[in-house]
């Protein structure tokens, strides 16, 4: 007896679909590599499990991008915008300059220079003494501003000290005065002198005018 044909709809049981799926997908895979190489056929096949996994395989003589881009000018279906593909191709090319700033900066940084002629060494030499040149001009620069900025706060340091001298010279003798001051005021009391606030000693005191007697006879 032949098998019985297997009713097509979707396995209830989970570990029963996952087998299912696992011999299938060995079979679908083999299939598209023999109609790929008996028939000279460009095949791409993307096949994704239902847990999200991802299974492919594609014709050794294209790629998946070139079969995708053949399928999308024959069918006439837009896969994908060509914004896009521009920004493959723009990252593609930052992708491979930075590749070259790295092999040039390990270059400047005297690591793998085997592979260089001696023509690009001598133009790397240039480079780092152009370079050495540029940062010794501007070291100079930096180390003249330091010493013009510090001739500056010496300056205003000097200006600050004179300032500062010249008030305690106006203080110390302002101090000395009132030491003086004091000075002549104990002396001038211990002589007896009376304040300038007492009585004059040589005042005169002035008599009431007399009336006169013979009106009052």
């Amino acid at each position: 007896m032949g098998r019985g044909k297997i009713e097509i709809k979707r396995i209830e049981n989970a570990s029963n679909r996952q087998v299912t799926f696992s011999k299938r997908k060995q079979g679908i895979l083999k299939k598209a590599k023999e109609i790929s190489v008996l028939c000279d056929a460009q095949v791409s096949l993307i096949l994704f499990s239902s847990a999200g996994k991802l299974y492919n395989y594609c014709s050794p003589s294209s790629s998946l991008k070139d079969i995708l881009t053949r399928y999308q000018k024959s069918s006439g279906k837009k896969l994908w915008d060509a914004r896009h593909e521009y920004l493959s191709t723009e990252l593609d090319r930052i992708r491979k300059e930075n590749e070259n700033m790295q092999i040039e900066l390990r270059h400047f940084m005297g690591e793998d220079l085997s592979s260089l002629t001696v023509q690009e060494l001598r133009a790397l030499e240039d480079s780092l003494q152009i370079g050495f040149d540029n940062v010794h001009v501007k070291q100079t620069e930096c180390l003249n501003n330091d010493i013009h900025i510090l001739k500056k706060n010496e300056r205003i340091l000097e200006e600050e000290n004179r300032q500062m001298k010249y008030i305690l010279h106006q203080q110390e003798q302002m101090a000395l005065r009132e030491l003086r001051d004091i000075d002549l005021g104990s002396n001038n009391k211990g002589k007896g002198y009376p304040s300038q606030s007492g009585v004059q000693p040589f005042g005169c005191r002035v008599q009431p005018i007399q009336p006169n007697l013979q009106h009052n006879k």
